[in-house]
């Protein structure tokens, strides 16, 4: 019988032995985290947000109004028309 004293490993549990597909995740510095779906993420607060879609965009940079989804505000936005006549002029 092991005491105390033995330092052979404990046997690894049953679920350990088998592999779970792996979810394939692509990250990009400028933009979100990319990942196969379906998705379920812990917030903070402990709310899961679940995304049965193929592939999900995970905000990463938190300006997201449908965060942790991304909705692509960390993009610059360019103007369309002229800038604004300057309202102070010196």
């Amino acid at each position: 019988m092991p005491g105390p004293s033995d330092s052979s490993p404990a046997p690894a549990p049953a679920w350990a032995s088998v592999r779970a597909p792996a979810r394939r995740v692509s990250v990009d510095p400028l933009g979100p985290v990319l990942v196969e779906g379906p998705v379920e993420i812990v917030l903070d607060d402990g709310t899961v947000a679940r995304s049965d879609r193929f592939m999900v965009a995970v905000c990463t940079c938190r300006r997201s109004r449908a965060y942790p989804w991304c909705d692509t505000s960390h993009r610059c936005r360019e103007r369309v028309g002229p800038p604004p006549e300057d309202r102070n002029p010196r």
